[in-house]
């Protein structure tokens, strides 16, 4: 996936370091105002289990001094640790596997044609992702043209309220 050079450094600083707390890093980016940014640090547990907001709570102090030690950005900036939420980011070749058969909205940094894609994931490897597009219609894109992809999260407003 296509990121900043800032953006890799913080995804590169808590990387080293996520492992020893249990947390996986599954994406970073810097968003708003030049002036006074936003780094959205976005945390999953490592065993594949959904983090708690406690558990983001907790683990707030060690990212944010990860980050204050790489000092990334000169003026103030607000850190913002999140999870991943329903739309997850997906940013590795693994985060593709483990999401195979799911819907997303994928964005390429292609300049020609089209750069927009929605569809399910249907294969993946180390150098593309395949993706079945609503229309039946299958393409593969290098995962290094992906500029950004999430889950498409999937609302049931019907579950346990029995068909009305």
């Amino acid at each position: 996936m296509v990121k900043s050079k800032l953006e890799q450094d913080i995804i590169d600083a808590l990387e080293a370091v996520a492992p020893e707390h249990g947390i996986d890093i599954v994406d970073v980016e810097i968003v708003g105002a030049t002036k006074a940014p936003c780094v959205r640090v976005r945390i999953d547990r490592l065993d594949g289990e959904g983090i708690s907001l406690d558990e983001v709570t907790a683990q707030n102090a060690w990212v944010s001094d990860a980050v204050e030690k790489l000092d990334p950005i000169s003026g103030s900036y607000t850190l913002e640790v999140s999870s991943p939420g329903m739309a997850r980011p997906l940013r590795r070749p693994s985060d593709f596997e483990r999401y195979i058969g799911s819907a997303v909205e994928l964005v390429t940094t292609a300049t020609e044609g089209r750069r927009k894609f929605k569809g399910t994931i249907a294969a993946t490897d180390e150098q593309a992702v395949t993706l079945e597009l609503e229309d039946g219609e299958q393409v593969s894109i290098p995962h290094g043209d992906v500029k950004k992809c999430a889950l498409k999260p999937v609302y049931d407003f019907k579950g346990g309220k029995g068909d009305k």
